[in-house]
């Protein structure tokens, strides 16, 4: 799938880590409720910080960054 081959990229891993510290300032920022979204951003943080894909196991490869980028 070109979404995971991009996603494994380190311009994707860039895209992830940015997108989870904008959810987590964004629920902080508007407090009460909205801390499930800061919550919710630890997800893609760490994801992207750690080059690793949760979603990649469904679609029978990898779960790590670095073994998707071996196989392109």
């Amino acid at each position: 799938m070109k979404v995971l081959d991009f996603m494994s990229t380190p311009v994707g891993r860039a895209i992830r880590i940015a997108a989870g510290l904008l959810m987590i300032v964004a629920g902080a920022v508007a407090g009460g409720p909205w801390w499930t979204l800061a919550a919710g951003g630890i997800l893609p943080l760490a994801t992207g910080a750690f080059g690793v894909c949760p979603i990649s196991p469904l679609v029978g490869r990898s779960w790590r960054g670095n073994a998707c980028r071996a196989r392109t």
